[in-house]
Parts: C-alpha cells; structure tokens; sequence
C-alpha cells in the first residue's frame, strides 16, 4: 500500500509521528508537506494530497490539522475522495468497513500519538464490506456528478 501524507502547521508534529510509524510497519508513503510548524493554510496541503488519491497514484492518503476539519472539508472537494475525521478506533474500523474511506483525517490538536497510532493501524488494515455500504457509496458518486456539471 502506497500512503500520500499531508499536513498544516496545526498537524506538522503528529504526521512526523505517523511517518515515523509508517516506517515502522514498512508502510510506502510520501510526504506532500508541511515540512515545519510555519502557519500554512491546510486547504493548500489537503488538495495535494486528495488529487493524488483520486488520480489513483496512491491508494490513500492520511491528512492532519489542528482538527482535522479544515482538512476533511477541503478533500472531500474533490470527486471520488471519502475523507473521514476520525478521533478513536472505533470511527476508524467503520470508516474503512462501511465507508470505504481513502483519506484518514487526524486532528494535530486533539488526537494524542498513541491513541493515533492505533487509529492509523485500524484503518490500514480494515477492509471495506462491500454489499449495502457500496449502494451508499454509489449514492454519494451520483451526488458528486450532479454538482460537478454546474
């Protein structure tokens, strides 16, 4: 699996703790930046790392600012992006199950590194269900095609 990482100022530490576990794990990823803690606007780091998800040059992507809102809402801009704030396993495990998520969004500012470890190894490694959850899925592709004609 090939990772695309990006972050803002508000989430520089936490994706250089993620990188550092990726490494671990043997994990492929490339760093879109940030490279410091210098105020950014996460808008410009997450549209990186969104098109290249959706281009399909890399499988998924993992996204993290202050909240991690600014960053979901800017990838989810981009057709064909499921991006999903997930602040514990739980959300983590169903994002990938019932959502098919390709982009992990973390929160720099509230998410611990421990506890983001183990959400980034849940959603590494759990499947996507399939069968109802891709009628779901369908749905939002129809959705995105409809506005994208305007």
């Amino acid at each position: 699996m090939k990772i695309a990482l990006g972050a803002d100022h508000g989430g520089y530490e936490l994706k250089e703790e993620i990188k550092n576990f990726l490494e671990q794990k043997k994990v492929e990823f490339y760093d879109f930046g940030t490279y410091d803690t210098s105020l950014t606007d996460y808008a410009d780091w997450g549209i990186k790392v969104a098109e290249k998800v959706a281009q399909g040059e890399f499988e998924r992507g993992i996204l993290i600012c202050g909240t991690g809102l600014g960053m979901c809402l800017t990838a989810n801009k981009v057709p064909g992006i499921r991006a999903t704030p997930c602040y514990g396993v739980f959300s983590a495990r169903l994002s990938r199950k019932h959502n098919d998520s390709n982009i992990l969004v973390l929160g720099g500012r509230i998410t611990g590194k421990g506890l983001a470890r183990r959400i980034v190894e849940e959603w590494l490694t759990t499947e996507f269900d399939g069968e109802r959850h891709k009628r779901r899925l369908d749905k939002i592709t129809k959705i995105e095609i409809k506005y994208s004609r305007r």
